[in-house]
């Protein structure tokens, strides 16, 4: 099972987001990776092996930013090398997506963008998420999102940033587990409650079909159609 974490806040995301991973390696993988956006740049660093690699990786190689996202991931489509660790961009690298879970008509997918002239640079099924966000993005990511979810068929959850909607994180879940979280002012996204009980114990628990925007004023919620929704948060008593 893979972890992803978000965070969106005044805070410098890395440290916050490689915190939220180490949280989630009792989940199991084989590769890591985080994506951070800062002054609508993207920025990534991955690699294969243990969460210490990335660790090291940053250290040598700092990022910083405004807001991001982070992923462990357990091959399931491509090996585990650094190429096929999430997070993954769309052609313009622009958008960026990291996925829980199987799009069972990725190949369908792939095969058409491929025919629309996009580029494929790894062997992962995610992949597809990133190009077919970039084939509908209009300016509006949440938008592309919901165009894109009545593509695809599967099991999954997945978040994703644009650098060109900036200050939200869209999350989505479609049958694998995903929460949100919001505190003063920060927003935050797991694939599972211990990662963000240090900052919040106010959670709200995607349903199934559930799109949720996260953004520093709060946390704006629809169905996978477009339709908002009230959230309905839960105070998590236990540590």
């Amino acid at each position: 099972m893979c972890g992803i974490f978000g965070y969106i806040g005044p805070r410098d995301p890395v440290p916050i987001i490689m915190g939220g991973l180490k949280s989630l390696e009792y989940r199991g993988y084989d590769s890591a990776g985080v994506a951070i956006i800062q002054d609508g740049q993207l920025q990534i660093r991955r690699c294969s092996g243990k969460l210490k690699n990335l660790e090291e990786l940053v250290a040598k190689q700092p990022l910083t930013g405004q807001y991001g996202l982070g992923h462990t991931r357990w091959a399931t489509h491509g090996r585990p090398t650094e190429e096929n660790a999430h997070p993954h961009r769309d052609c313009k690298g622009r958008i960026v997506v990291a996925h829980n879970g199987i799009i069972e008509n990725y190949i369908d997918l792939k095969r058409k963008l491929l025919e629309e002239g996009h580029k494929f640079t790894t062997e992962t099924d995610t992949e597809v998420i990133a190009h077919l966000i970039e084939k509908h993005f209009e300016g509006n990511l949440e938008q592309a999102v919901f165009k894109t979810l009545a593509q695809m068929r599967g099991l999954y959850a997945f978040t994703v940033v644009s650098a060109d909607d900036p200050q939200k994180i869209v999350a989505v879940r479609e049958g694998a587990p995903i929460i949100v979280g919001s505190v003063d002012g920060e927003g935050f996204v797991a694939s599972d409650v211990p990662a963000v009980l240090p900052y919040t114990r106010s959670i709200l628990f995607l349903d199934d079909h559930e799109v949720a925007v996260v953004a520093r004023d709060g946390i704006h919620l629809f169905d996978s159609s477009g339709k908002s929704r009230t959230p309905q948060f839960q105070h998590i008593t236990w540590d």
